[in-house]
């Protein structure tokens, strides 16, 4: 690992460099790379909730555990260590958010809204007010200089990629951040960690959403607002009423398990969520294909891009060909699991050009007709 993954011009004695640090092994390393390159390093941590009893578990990127381990890393490598309260703003922007979402029928993706918030947007500001050169994350992902300048690219090894994630990350945050491991796999981070001597070294991964014991969301959607354990009924596409539900929060589309209907004479699915009448409607699966999904919330730095693009309609997804008109995502085939709050992420081969929240979507056969 050199100092070119940084990517400072010249020598980096005398700049600095600030490191965004969850107590994981991955911020970490990135950390200790700093510290190598002979740039001053600052390693700076967001308590982002309450670290007791709600999320007191191993792997919890905002644990007071992860604040401890953060700290000893950063005593291990000689470099100073400062932990910023944002646990306000968090829970308004994110946690809120969250709950908020669910209560609306739409299936949330909190990880971007804390990218896209307390942790870019805030972190950016603290490090600018720091006087860094730069602010470098564990992220997997690619920074790369094109012609029109630096570009989000798709990380080396695909199992651990994140761009997904940082869709929302805009043009001059991007001029500003460093991702020094979006090039490398996994295992050969864990290496390095054990060869510096840093006691995350084998660490398990983080886990699940940071703020949700053990998993599950309901329980906290529940505790946050009441009313989302409101029942309802199941109904098909045409109205008809086929069981009841304990509460829209149980529920996504493309979802099977847990409907708990029988006598069908083929598998249904999650087809829609009707907040309003608190109804979950489902169909047979190919009510699930989709041929275009309306976003809101555009983010684009692909620049002048006008090519043959992909779009990720879920993390786990894998991108296929469509194109951007207006504020639609149209797919050259019809796509499955598309679910209103998640997020269109579109790209040029690996380059990231931007993306937007899922607003509604139309059903394929909808539009054929």
């Amino acid at each position: 690992m050199t100092s070119g993954e940084f990517q400072l011009a010249g020598p980096l004695s005398g700049r600095r460099i600030v490191v965004a640090m969850s107590g994981g092994v991955d911020s970490s390393v990135v950390a200790a790379l700093a510290a190598r390159t002979g740039a001053e390093t600052i390693g700076v941590t967001l308590q982002l909730y309450d670290h007791g009893e709600a999320v007191g578990r191993a792997g919890s990127c905002c644990a007071g555990r992860d604040i401890r381990d953060a700290r000893a890393v950063c005593d291990r490598l000689g470099i100073a260590h400062y932990v910023f309260d944002h646990e306000s703003r968090f829970r308004e922007s994110v946690i809120d958010d969250f709950a908020d979402e669910y209560l609306s029928g739409r299936t949330p993706i909190p990880c971007v809204k804390c990218n896209m918030g307390v942790k870019f947007t805030d972190l950016f500001a603290l490090a600018r007010d720091l006087g860094a050169d730069c602010l470098a994350t564990g992220h997997y992902v690619r920074r790369v200089e094109g012609p029109a300048g630096a570009e989000l690219h798709r990380a080396a090894d695909p199992a651990r990629d994140q761009s997904y994630f940082l869709f929302a990350t805009t043009q001059d945050q991007l001029d500003f951040l460093r991702f020094p491991l979006g090039s490398m796999p996994k295992p050969r981070v864990r290496e390095l960690a054990a060869e510096i001597g840093l006691g995350v070294a084998g660490k398990p991964d983080s886990q699940d959403i940071c703020f949700v014991p053990d998993g599950d969301y309901a329980s906290l959607v529940k505790k946050l607002r009441p009313e989302a354990e409101t029942q309802g009924d199941i109904v098909d596409q045409a109205g008809n009423k086929l069981g009841e539900h304990r509460g829209l929060i149980h529920f996504t589309v493309g979802q099977r398990r847990g409907l708990e209907i029988g006598g069908q004479a083929e598998p249904l699915y999650v087809v829609a969520l009707d907040a309003e009448a608190k109804r979950v409607i489902v169909g047979p699966k190919s009510a699930l294909a989709v041929r275009a999904a309306r976003i809101e919330g555009l983010n684009w730095i692909g620049g002048d891009f006008t090519g043959p693009l992909h779009a990720k309609v879920r993390s786990m997804a894998k991108p296929v060909p469509a194109r951007l008109e207006g504020d639609r995502v149209v797919f050259d085939t019809p796509e499955y699991g598309v679910a209103p709050g998640q997020a269109a992420v579109l790209y040029a081969g690996d380059r990231v050009l931007g993306g937007g929240w899922i607003r509604e979507t139309e059903r394929a056969e909808l539009a054929a007709a």
